[in-house]
């Protein structure tokens, strides 16, 4: 207990026992005695609740864990439900903030009860990792490769395309089992967007978007669900962030870039291809860093966002909403790196936190300086 705890407890004991010898009889009131003190109230709990994109989960579930360490009265929760998930969610208000890898459309944001902000707090990578347990040298994969597997013109994982790039890999004669996302997925937009910008064949037959008509494969739900199931799947291929290929201790494919070299995917590597579209950053932070120029560039990364309103309907959910946002892009780099998420350029968080400035409750801003 505080050292003032037990002062005021034993004041109000004595007081009490000094009553009871007294025969209970009530003293005078004395004249100009201080006032008691106090006990300080407690700050009023505030619960924000967020869901959609699983692609920055891991990280999401620590940085709002940390949070509530420093700040006890701020619970927050948030769901991996797909980027799809989450903006229903927040078009439909059910949330106070939603996670999202895909930018939303023109027509959504129109749509949208009030306007919403794209808020970017890191960037990642998308993957493509295999279940080859024979085969113990990451695979060496072609823009083009990439593109024949996921429409199903390479069904075998010895097809001559494979083994002209990795010779020394002895692929077996297996078929080879595609396995995408089932749910409206922010992983999926990014991955799609990928091949759209690298294939014109899958740009006209297929198409980028959170959701597509899949050629060929099964689904699975999230990217836990598409790990899990390239893991449990021997000659299985699929997509899925980073951080869900290294946790489940699946291989990842060099993948060719746009500058002819064959890269892993790295924090630097995905630092590198954000560089490249450096100064074509817009004021609403939609933007693809797909297919990236430059040396070193991973092909396949991106920026994730949360999403939230511009002009909160909550006074004191608001500000605790705009407050962790800020604190995680101003403290969460650490963590960032630890899950193998690229942290944020310098002058993209300069921009994050002076669009967070133009968040209000009833016109007044609700982050402080």
């Amino acid at each position: 207990m505080p050292n003032w705890k037990r002062l005021l407890a034993v004041g109000v004991l004595g007081v009490a026992l000094l009553a009871a010898g007294c025969g209970g009889t009530q003293a005078p009131a004395a004249q100009n005695e201080p006032p008691t003190p106090q006990q300080p109230s407690t700050p009023q709990t505030i619960e924000l609740h967020g869901a959609g994109a699983s692609f920055p989960n891991p990280l999401y579930q620590k940085w709002f864990y940390r949070y509530h360490e420093e700040h006890p009265n701020v619970q927050i929760s948030y769901q991996s439900i797909g980027s799809g998930g989450g903006q229903k969610a927040i078009l439909e208000k059910t949330v106070d903030f939603a996670g999202s890898d895909a930018p939303m459309k023109d027509e959504q944001l129109a749509s949208a009860p009030g306007k919403i902000l794209h808020i970017p707090t890191v960037m990642g990578a998308v993957v493509i990792t295999y279940n080859l347990p024979d085969v113990t040298q990451p695979l060496k994969m072609t823009p083009e490769v990439v593109a024949d597997i996921f429409l199903g013109k390479i069904k075998k994982w010895n097809d001559p395309k494979l083994v002209d790039l990795n010779p020394d890999a002895n692929l077996p004669n297996m078929d080879i089992s595609v396995v995408h996302r089932s749910d409206g997925s922010g992983t999926t937009n990014i991955f799609t967007d990928y091949l759209s910008k690298v294939s014109p064949e899958w740009k006209e037959k297929v198409g980028m978007g959170t959701a597509v008509e899949w050629p060929v494969g099964v689904g699975g739900k999230g990217n836990e669900g598409v790990s899990g199931q390239v893991k449990q799947t021997p000659g299985a291929i699929g997509y899925v962030e980073l951080a869900y290929a290294i946790q489940n201790k699946l291989p990842t494919a060099l993948l060719k870039n746009q500058a002819g070299e064959f890269v892993e995917a790295s924090i630097d590597g995905v630092v590198k291809a954000a560089a490249g579209f450096a100064d074509q950053m817009p004021d609403d932070f939609r933007i693809s860093i797909v297919n990236a120029p430059g040396s070193g560039a991973y092909p396949i990364a991106a920026y994730t966002y949360l999403l939230i309103y511009q002009e909160q309907s909550d006074e004191a959910k608001g500000k605790a909403l705009v407050d962790m946002i800020a604190w995680v892009i101003q403290n969460g780099d650490a963590d960032a790196r630890e899950l193998l998420y690229a942290p944020l350029p310098d002058n993209v968080k300069k921009k994050v936190l002076d669009a967070l400035k133009t968040v209000t409750y009833n016109g007044k801003p609700l982050l402080g300086n």
